[in-house]
Protein backbone atom coordinates (compact mmCIF):
# COMPACT_ATOMS: atom_id res chain seq x y z
CA UNK A 1 0.00 0.00 0.00
CA UNK A 2 2.99 2.31 -0.43
CA UNK A 3 1.30 4.34 -3.16
CA UNK A 4 -1.85 4.87 -1.15
CA UNK A 5 0.19 5.94 1.87
CA UNK A 6 2.07 8.42 -0.28
CA UNK A 7 -1.22 9.94 -1.43
CA UNK A 8 -2.29 10.28 2.20
CA UNK A 9 1.03 11.90 3.04
CA UNK A 10 0.59 14.45 0.25
CA UNK A 11 -2.90 15.35 1.53
CA UNK A 12 -1.60 15.83 5.07
CA UNK A 13 1.33 17.93 3.86
CA UNK A 14 -0.94 20.12 1.76
CA UNK A 15 -3.18 20.74 4.76
CA UNK A 16 -0.16 21.49 6.93
CA UNK A 17 1.42 23.94 4.50
CA UNK A 18 -1.55 25.54 2.78
CA UNK A 19 -4.51 25.00 5.08
CA UNK A 20 -7.92 24.26 3.61
CA UNK A 21 -10.44 21.57 4.44
CA UNK A 22 -9.76 17.85 4.38
CA UNK A 23 -13.04 16.88 2.71
CA UNK A 24 -12.30 18.80 -0.48
CA UNK A 25 -8.73 17.49 -0.69
CA UNK A 26 -9.75 13.88 -0.11
CA UNK A 27 -12.46 14.13 -2.74
CA UNK A 28 -10.06 15.70 -5.23
CA UNK A 29 -7.54 12.89 -4.73
CA UNK A 30 -10.16 10.13 -4.95
CA UNK A 31 -11.60 11.71 -8.09
CA UNK A 32 -8.16 11.96 -9.65
CA UNK A 33 -7.30 8.34 -8.81
CA UNK A 34 -10.77 6.92 -9.42
CA UNK A 35 -9.24 3.86 -11.06
CA UNK A 36 -8.01 2.60 -7.68
CA UNK A 37 -9.73 -0.40 -6.19
CA UNK A 38 -12.44 0.30 -3.63
CA UNK A 39 -10.26 -1.20 -0.89
CA UNK A 40 -7.48 1.30 -1.63
CA UNK A 41 -9.90 4.23 -1.84
CA UNK A 42 -11.36 3.27 1.53
CA UNK A 43 -7.85 2.99 2.99
CA UNK A 44 -6.93 6.50 1.81
CA UNK A 45 -10.13 7.99 3.19
CA UNK A 46 -9.93 6.30 6.57
CA UNK A 47 -6.24 6.94 7.14
CA UNK A 48 -6.49 10.60 6.17
CA UNK A 49 -9.63 11.31 8.17
CA UNK A 50 -8.46 9.31 11.16
CA UNK A 51 -5.04 10.96 11.31
CA UNK A 52 -6.62 14.41 11.17
CA UNK A 53 -9.38 13.61 13.64
CA UNK A 54 -6.97 12.09 16.19
CA UNK A 55 -4.16 14.61 15.65
CA UNK A 56 -4.06 16.08 19.18
CA UNK A 57 -4.17 12.62 20.74
CA UNK A 58 -1.50 11.26 18.38
CA UNK A 59 0.76 14.22 19.11
CA UNK A 60 0.44 13.58 22.85
CA UNK A 61 1.53 9.95 22.40
CA UNK A 62 4.34 10.83 19.99
CA UNK A 63 5.70 13.43 22.41
CA UNK A 64 5.71 10.74 25.11
CA UNK A 65 8.05 8.52 23.05
CA UNK A 66 10.14 11.04 21.13
CA UNK A 67 13.09 13.15 22.25
CA UNK A 68 12.06 15.73 19.65
CA UNK A 69 8.62 17.29 20.29
CA UNK A 70 6.13 17.06 17.43
CA UNK A 71 6.09 20.82 17.05
CA UNK A 72 9.83 20.89 16.28
CA UNK A 73 9.81 18.07 13.72
CA UNK A 74 10.05 18.73 10.01
CA UNK A 75 6.53 18.81 8.53
CA UNK A 76 7.16 15.74 6.39
CA UNK A 77 8.48 13.70 9.33
CA UNK A 78 5.66 14.89 11.56
CA UNK A 79 3.03 13.83 9.02
CA UNK A 80 4.63 10.43 8.41
CA UNK A 81 4.86 9.65 12.12
CA UNK A 82 1.28 10.78 12.75
CA UNK A 83 -0.24 8.68 9.97
CA UNK A 84 1.87 5.68 10.92
CA UNK A 85 0.99 5.98 14.60
CA UNK A 86 -2.68 6.06 13.64
CA UNK A 87 -2.26 2.79 11.73
CA UNK A 88 -0.53 1.16 14.68
CA UNK A 89 -3.11 2.28 17.25
CA UNK A 90 -6.38 2.25 15.32
CA UNK A 91 -6.07 0.07 12.20
CA UNK A 92 -5.96 -3.56 13.32
CA UNK A 93 -5.90 -4.73 9.70
CA UNK A 94 -2.44 -3.17 9.28
CA UNK A 95 0.44 -5.07 10.95
CA UNK A 96 2.58 -2.81 13.13
CA UNK A 97 5.67 -3.94 11.25
CA UNK A 98 4.11 -2.85 7.94
CA UNK A 99 3.23 0.60 9.32
CA UNK A 100 6.83 1.06 10.56
CA UNK A 101 8.51 -0.29 7.43
CA UNK A 102 6.36 1.71 5.03
CA UNK A 103 7.00 4.84 7.08
CA UNK A 104 10.75 4.34 6.76
CA UNK A 105 10.41 3.80 3.01
CA UNK A 106 8.53 7.09 2.69
CA UNK A 107 11.18 8.90 4.74
CA UNK A 108 13.94 7.61 2.46
CA UNK A 109 11.98 8.22 -0.74
CA UNK A 110 11.38 11.85 0.24
CA UNK A 111 15.07 12.52 0.85
CA UNK A 112 15.45 12.10 4.61
CA UNK A 113 17.24 8.76 4.82
CA UNK A 114 19.26 10.04 7.79
CA UNK A 115 16.04 10.20 9.84
CA UNK A 116 14.91 6.62 9.18
CA UNK A 117 16.33 5.42 12.48
CA UNK A 118 14.58 8.18 14.42
CA UNK A 119 11.21 7.51 12.79
CA UNK A 120 11.54 3.77 13.26
CA UNK A 121 12.46 4.14 16.94
CA UNK A 122 9.49 6.37 17.74
CA UNK A 123 7.03 4.11 15.95
CA UNK A 124 8.46 0.92 17.49
CA UNK A 125 8.09 2.51 20.94
CA UNK A 126 4.46 3.35 20.23
CA UNK A 127 3.89 -0.20 18.94
CA UNK A 128 5.35 -1.78 22.07
CA UNK A 129 3.22 0.39 24.35
CA UNK A 130 0.02 0.74 22.31
CA UNK A 131 -2.10 -1.15 24.84
CA UNK A 132 -1.02 1.15 27.68
CA UNK A 133 -0.61 4.53 26.03
CA UNK A 134 -0.30 7.45 28.45
CA UNK A 135 -3.18 9.89 28.99
CA UNK A 136 -3.45 12.87 31.34
CA UNK A 137 -4.74 11.90 34.78
CA UNK A 138 -8.53 12.17 34.73
CA UNK A 139 -8.70 12.68 38.48
CA UNK A 140 -6.43 15.69 38.64
CA UNK A 141 -7.22 17.32 35.28
CA UNK A 142 -10.40 15.98 33.70
CA UNK A 143 -10.65 18.70 31.02
CA UNK A 144 -7.14 17.93 29.75
CA UNK A 145 -7.91 14.20 29.87
CA UNK A 146 -10.98 14.76 27.69
CA UNK A 147 -9.07 17.05 25.35
CA UNK A 148 -6.38 14.43 24.68
CA UNK A 149 -8.58 11.32 24.70
CA UNK A 150 -11.04 12.81 22.22
CA UNK A 151 -8.50 14.97 20.40
CA UNK A 152 -10.56 18.10 21.03
CA UNK A 153 -8.99 21.55 21.45
CA UNK A 154 -8.87 22.47 25.13
CA UNK A 155 -10.88 25.68 24.70
CA UNK A 156 -13.84 23.77 23.21
CA UNK A 157 -13.78 21.24 26.05
CA UNK A 158 -13.67 24.02 28.63
CA UNK A 159 -16.50 25.89 26.93
CA UNK A 160 -18.77 22.84 26.74
CA UNK A 161 -18.01 21.78 30.32
CA UNK A 162 -19.06 25.23 31.53
CA UNK A 163 -22.29 25.05 29.53
CA UNK A 164 -23.31 21.40 29.82
CA UNK A 165 -21.37 19.66 32.60
CA UNK A 166 -19.16 16.57 32.61
CA UNK A 167 -21.70 13.83 31.86
CA UNK A 168 -23.19 15.50 28.79
CA UNK A 169 -19.80 16.57 27.43
CA UNK A 170 -18.27 13.12 27.86
CA UNK A 171 -21.14 11.52 25.96
CA UNK A 172 -21.03 14.26 23.32
CA UNK A 173 -17.30 13.88 22.72
CA UNK A 174 -17.57 10.11 22.56
CA UNK A 175 -20.38 10.31 20.00
CA UNK A 176 -18.53 12.82 17.83
CA UNK A 177 -15.79 10.23 17.31
CA UNK A 178 -18.28 7.85 15.70
CA UNK A 179 -18.58 7.78 11.93
CA UNK A 180 -21.85 9.45 10.97
CA UNK A 181 -23.83 7.65 8.27
CA UNK A 182 -24.97 9.47 5.15
CA UNK A 183 -28.59 10.61 5.55
CA UNK A 184 -30.83 10.09 2.54
CA UNK A 185 -33.94 12.29 2.59
CA UNK A 186 -36.48 10.74 0.23
CA UNK A 187 -39.11 12.73 -1.63
CA UNK A 188 -42.18 13.43 0.49
CA UNK A 189 -44.26 12.87 -2.66
CA UNK A 190 -43.48 9.15 -2.59
CA UNK A 191 -46.31 6.94 -1.40
CA UNK A 192 -45.40 4.54 1.45
CA UNK A 193 -45.33 1.54 -0.86
CA UNK A 194 -43.19 3.42 -3.40
CA UNK A 195 -40.72 4.42 -0.69
CA UNK A 196 -40.56 0.87 0.64
CA UNK A 197 -39.86 -0.49 -2.83
CA UNK A 198 -37.12 2.04 -3.51
CA UNK A 199 -35.48 1.30 -0.16
CA UNK A 200 -35.43 -2.43 -0.98
CA UNK A 201 -33.91 -1.72 -4.40
CA UNK A 202 -31.12 0.33 -2.80
CA UNK A 203 -30.48 -2.37 -0.23
CA UNK A 204 -30.00 -4.84 -3.06
CA UNK A 205 -27.12 -2.65 -4.23
CA UNK A 206 -25.27 -3.49 -1.00
CA UNK A 207 -26.16 -0.35 0.95
CA UNK A 208 -27.25 -0.75 4.57
CA UNK A 209 -30.31 1.48 5.14
CA UNK A 210 -31.91 2.19 8.52
CA UNK A 211 -35.02 4.32 8.84
CA UNK A 212 -34.69 7.33 11.11
CA UNK A 213 -36.70 7.11 14.31
CA UNK A 214 -37.63 10.78 13.84
CA UNK A 215 -38.91 11.10 10.27
CA UNK A 216 -40.18 8.22 8.09
CA UNK A 217 -38.74 9.66 4.87
CA UNK A 218 -35.15 9.88 6.19
CA UNK A 219 -32.82 6.85 6.15
CA UNK A 220 -29.27 6.43 7.44
CA UNK A 221 -27.06 4.86 4.77
CA UNK A 222 -23.92 2.86 5.49
CA UNK A 223 -21.59 0.96 3.16
CA UNK A 224 -22.30 3.60 0.55
CA UNK A 225 -19.60 4.29 -2.04
CA UNK A 226 -21.07 6.30 -4.91
CA UNK A 227 -24.44 7.90 -4.25
CA UNK A 228 -24.92 8.71 -7.94
CA UNK A 229 -25.11 5.01 -8.76
CA UNK A 230 -28.04 4.34 -6.42
CA UNK A 231 -31.51 3.53 -7.69
CA UNK A 232 -33.64 6.66 -7.76
CA UNK A 233 -30.79 9.19 -7.75
CA UNK A 234 -31.02 10.28 -11.37
CA UNK A 235 -34.82 10.32 -11.07
CA UNK A 236 -34.57 12.82 -8.22
CA UNK A 237 -36.24 10.60 -5.63
CA UNK A 238 -33.88 11.52 -2.79
CA UNK A 239 -31.19 13.94 -1.72
CA UNK A 240 -28.63 14.12 1.08
CA UNK A 241 -29.90 15.91 4.18
CA UNK A 242 -29.41 15.17 7.86
CA UNK A 243 -32.58 14.46 9.78
CA UNK A 244 -31.85 17.41 12.10
CA UNK A 245 -32.06 19.84 9.20
CA UNK A 246 -35.30 18.22 7.98
CA UNK A 247 -36.78 18.52 11.48
CA UNK A 248 -36.19 22.28 11.45
CA UNK A 249 -38.21 22.59 8.23
CA UNK A 250 -40.98 20.38 9.63
CA UNK A 251 -41.22 22.65 12.69
CA UNK A 252 -42.09 25.60 10.45
CA UNK A 253 -45.49 24.13 9.61
CA UNK A 254 -45.24 25.19 5.95
CA UNK A 255 -48.57 25.24 4.10
CA UNK A 256 -49.14 24.63 0.40
CA UNK A 257 -50.03 28.30 -0.16
CA UNK A 258 -46.92 29.68 1.59
CA UNK A 259 -44.11 31.76 0.18
CA UNK A 260 -40.84 30.71 1.83
CA UNK A 261 -37.53 32.57 1.86
CA UNK A 262 -34.29 30.74 2.66
CA UNK A 263 -31.65 33.46 2.90
CA UNK A 264 -28.53 31.40 3.71
CA UNK A 265 -29.61 28.45 1.63
CA UNK A 266 -26.49 26.53 0.58
CA UNK A 267 -26.05 23.58 0.39
CA UNK A 268 -29.82 23.56 -0.06
CA UNK A 269 -31.35 20.73 1.96
CA UNK A 270 -33.90 22.95 3.67
CA UNK A 271 -34.73 24.72 0.41
CA UNK A 272 -35.51 21.43 -1.34
CA UNK A 273 -37.71 20.13 1.47
CA UNK A 274 -39.53 23.46 1.77
CA UNK A 275 -40.16 23.41 -1.99
CA UNK A 276 -42.00 20.09 -1.63
CA UNK A 277 -44.36 21.75 0.86
CA UNK A 278 -44.78 25.38 -0.29
CA UNK A 279 -46.19 27.23 -3.27
CA UNK A 280 -42.95 29.10 -3.93
CA UNK A 281 -39.46 29.36 -2.44
CA UNK A 282 -36.79 32.02 -2.86
CA UNK A 283 -33.34 30.59 -2.06
CA UNK A 284 -30.44 32.97 -1.63
CA UNK A 285 -26.79 32.81 -0.69
CA UNK A 286 -23.74 35.02 -0.97
CA UNK A 287 -22.44 33.69 -4.29
CA UNK A 288 -23.45 31.88 -7.44
CA UNK A 289 -20.87 29.23 -6.68
CA UNK A 290 -22.73 28.31 -3.48
CA UNK A 291 -26.04 28.25 -5.34
CA UNK A 292 -24.77 25.95 -8.11
CA UNK A 293 -25.29 22.80 -6.04
CA UNK A 294 -28.85 23.89 -5.22
CA UNK A 295 -29.57 24.49 -8.91
CA UNK A 296 -28.23 21.05 -9.81
CA UNK A 297 -30.43 19.37 -7.22
CA UNK A 298 -33.49 21.41 -8.21
CA UNK A 299 -33.08 20.16 -11.76
CA UNK A 300 -32.52 16.57 -10.62
CA UNK A 301 -35.50 16.63 -8.22
CA UNK A 302 -37.61 18.36 -10.89
CA UNK A 303 -38.67 21.17 -8.54
CA UNK A 304 -39.85 24.17 -10.53
CA UNK A 305 -41.19 26.42 -7.75
CA UNK A 306 -37.82 27.65 -6.50
CA UNK A 307 -35.96 30.79 -7.54
CA UNK A 308 -32.25 31.03 -6.66
CA UNK A 309 -30.46 34.35 -6.35
CA UNK A 310 -27.04 35.47 -5.20
CA UNK A 311 -27.66 38.03 -2.47
CA UNK A 312 -25.88 39.21 0.67
CA UNK A 313 -27.99 38.41 3.74
CA UNK A 314 -26.43 41.33 5.64
CA UNK A 315 -28.20 43.73 3.26
CA UNK A 316 -31.96 44.40 3.33
CA UNK A 317 -33.85 43.84 0.08
CA UNK A 318 -36.72 46.33 0.36
CA UNK A 319 -38.93 44.60 -2.19
CA UNK A 320 -39.34 41.52 0.00
CA UNK A 321 -40.31 43.28 3.24
CA UNK A 322 -43.45 41.70 4.77
CA UNK A 323 -43.60 39.08 2.00
CA UNK A 324 -42.51 35.77 3.57
CA UNK A 325 -44.92 33.43 5.30
CA UNK A 326 -41.85 31.53 6.49
CA UNK A 327 -38.28 32.81 6.69
CA UNK A 328 -35.58 30.16 7.10
CA UNK A 329 -32.45 31.68 8.58
CA UNK A 330 -29.68 29.07 8.86
CA UNK A 331 -26.93 31.51 9.76
CA UNK A 332 -23.15 31.04 9.40
CA UNK A 333 -21.85 29.38 12.57
CA UNK A 334 -18.85 27.63 14.12
CA UNK A 335 -20.10 24.25 12.84
CA UNK A 336 -19.13 22.41 16.02
CA UNK A 337 -22.15 20.12 15.71
CA UNK A 338 -21.04 18.45 12.50
CA UNK A 339 -17.55 17.39 13.54
CA UNK A 340 -18.68 13.79 13.07
CA UNK A 341 -18.75 14.55 9.32
CA UNK A 342 -16.13 17.29 9.00
CA UNK A 343 -13.26 16.14 11.17
CA UNK A 344 -11.09 19.23 10.85
CA UNK A 345 -13.64 21.89 11.83
CA UNK A 346 -12.33 21.84 15.39
CA UNK A 347 -8.90 22.98 14.21
CA UNK A 348 -10.27 25.86 12.13
CA UNK A 349 -12.42 27.25 14.95
CA UNK A 350 -10.95 29.59 17.55
CA UNK A 351 -12.28 31.19 20.75
CA UNK A 352 -12.49 34.61 19.13
CA UNK A 353 -14.28 33.29 16.07
CA UNK A 354 -17.53 32.72 17.95
CA UNK A 355 -17.65 36.35 19.02
CA UNK A 356 -17.10 37.40 15.40
CA UNK A 357 -19.79 34.98 14.25
CA UNK A 358 -22.20 36.42 16.81
CA UNK A 359 -21.78 39.84 15.27
CA UNK A 360 -22.38 38.44 11.78
CA UNK A 361 -25.43 36.48 12.99
CA UNK A 362 -26.92 39.59 14.57
CA UNK A 363 -26.28 41.62 11.44
CA UNK A 364 -28.06 39.04 9.29
CA UNK A 365 -31.02 38.97 11.67
CA UNK A 366 -31.19 42.76 11.87
CA UNK A 367 -31.16 43.17 8.10
CA UNK A 368 -33.47 40.27 7.24
CA UNK A 369 -36.17 39.92 9.92
CA UNK A 370 -38.54 42.32 8.15
CA UNK A 371 -39.02 39.84 5.30
CA UNK A 372 -41.36 37.95 7.65
CA UNK A 373 -44.92 39.19 7.28
CA UNK A 374 -46.81 40.02 10.51
CA UNK A 375 -47.97 36.72 11.97
CA UNK A 376 -45.39 34.87 9.87
CA UNK A 377 -42.76 32.39 11.05
CA UNK A 378 -39.00 32.74 11.50
CA UNK A 379 -36.93 29.55 11.77
CA UNK A 380 -33.50 30.36 13.21
CA UNK A 381 -31.01 27.51 12.99
CA UNK A 382 -27.32 26.56 13.19
CA UNK A 383 -25.28 23.37 12.94
CA UNK A 384 -23.38 24.04 16.13
CA UNK A 385 -23.33 23.37 19.86
CA UNK A 386 -22.81 26.80 21.39
CA UNK A 387 -25.21 28.73 23.59
CA UNK A 388 -23.78 32.04 22.44
CA UNK A 389 -24.77 31.20 18.85
CA UNK A 390 -28.03 29.46 19.71
CA UNK A 391 -30.16 30.07 22.81
CA UNK A 392 -28.54 33.43 23.55
CA UNK A 393 -29.30 34.56 19.99
CA UNK A 394 -32.96 33.54 20.34
CA UNK A 395 -33.16 35.46 23.60
CA UNK A 396 -31.61 38.49 21.86
CA UNK A 397 -34.10 38.27 18.96
CA UNK A 398 -37.14 38.12 21.25
CA UNK A 399 -35.88 41.05 23.33
CA UNK A 400 -34.74 43.35 20.52
CA UNK A 401 -37.19 42.56 17.71
CA UNK A 402 -40.96 42.02 17.40
CA UNK A 403 -40.92 38.24 17.69
CA UNK A 404 -42.37 35.84 20.22
CA UNK A 405 -41.32 32.23 20.88
CA UNK A 406 -43.59 29.52 19.48
CA UNK A 407 -43.64 26.01 20.90
CA UNK A 408 -42.29 23.35 18.53
CA UNK A 409 -43.53 20.49 20.68
CA UNK A 410 -46.38 19.48 18.37
CA UNK A 411 -44.02 19.10 15.41
CA UNK A 412 -41.55 16.84 17.22
CA UNK A 413 -41.78 13.02 16.99
CA UNK A 414 -42.46 11.22 20.26
CA UNK A 415 -39.08 9.48 20.25
CA UNK A 416 -37.29 12.81 20.05
CA UNK A 417 -39.44 14.34 22.79
CA UNK A 418 -38.36 11.53 25.12
CA UNK A 419 -34.68 12.06 24.28
CA UNK A 420 -34.94 15.80 24.81
CA UNK A 421 -36.65 15.17 28.13
CA UNK A 422 -33.70 13.04 29.23
CA UNK A 423 -31.26 15.72 28.10
CA UNK A 424 -33.23 18.43 29.90
CA UNK A 425 -32.96 16.46 33.13
CA UNK A 426 -29.21 17.06 32.99
CA UNK A 427 -29.22 20.74 32.15
CA UNK A 428 -31.70 23.48 31.16
CA UNK A 429 -31.99 24.27 27.45
CA UNK A 430 -31.31 27.98 27.81
CA UNK A 431 -29.38 30.20 30.15
CA UNK A 432 -31.36 32.37 32.55
CA UNK A 433 -32.30 35.63 30.84
CA UNK A 434 -31.16 38.72 32.68
CA UNK A 435 -34.08 40.75 31.39
CA UNK A 436 -36.87 40.70 28.85
CA UNK A 437 -40.51 39.77 28.77
CA UNK A 438 -40.16 36.07 27.97
CA UNK A 439 -39.80 33.49 30.72
CA UNK A 440 -37.22 30.73 30.53
CA UNK A 441 -39.92 28.12 29.89
CA UNK A 442 -41.34 30.10 26.94
CA UNK A 443 -37.96 30.31 25.25
CA UNK A 444 -37.21 26.66 26.00
CA UNK A 445 -40.35 25.53 24.20
CA UNK A 446 -39.34 27.21 20.96
CA UNK A 447 -35.76 25.84 20.98
CA UNK A 448 -34.38 22.42 20.11
CA UNK A 449 -30.70 21.62 20.67
CA UNK A 450 -29.78 18.23 19.25
CA UNK A 451 -26.64 16.62 20.66
CA UNK A 452 -24.78 13.54 19.37
CA UNK A 453 -24.71 11.01 22.19
CA UNK A 454 -28.28 11.88 23.13
CA UNK A 455 -29.89 12.23 19.70
CA UNK A 456 -29.43 10.19 16.53
CA UNK A 457 -28.42 13.18 14.43
CA UNK A 458 -25.79 15.81 13.90
CA UNK A 459 -25.37 18.51 16.51
CA UNK A 460 -27.99 21.01 15.39
CA UNK A 461 -30.10 23.83 16.80
CA UNK A 462 -33.34 25.40 15.65
CA UNK A 463 -35.95 27.72 17.10
CA UNK A 464 -39.39 28.84 15.94
CA UNK A 465 -40.52 32.46 16.34
CA UNK A 466 -43.60 34.41 15.26
CA UNK A 467 -43.56 38.03 14.11
CA UNK A 468 -45.85 40.22 16.18
CA UNK A 469 -46.18 43.31 14.00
Amino acid sequence: MENTRELVLDILLTLEREGGFEGKLIKAVLDKYNYLEQRDRAFIKRLTEGTIERQLELDYYIDSFSNTPVGRMKPLIRCIIRMSAYQIIYMSSVPDSAACNEACKLVQKRGFANLKGFVNAVLRNISRNKHELPLPDAGSDYPKYLSVKYSMPQWIVDKWLAEYGEEIVTRLLDALMDVRPVCLRFSTALQPEELAGLVEDIKKQGVMLTQSSYLPYVYNAEKLDNIRELCGFSEGLFTVQDVSSALSVESAGIKKSDFVMDICAAPGGKTLLAAEKAEAVLARDISGEKLALIDDNLERLRLTNVTTEAFDATVTDEKYIDRADVLIMDVPCSGLGVMGRKRDIKYHAAPGSIASLNELQKKIVEQSWRYVKPGGTLIYSTCTVSRAENEDMVKWITEKLPFEPVSVEESLPESLKKELGILKSYIPCTPSPESGNNSISEIEKCCVQLLPGFNLSDGFFFAKLRRLE
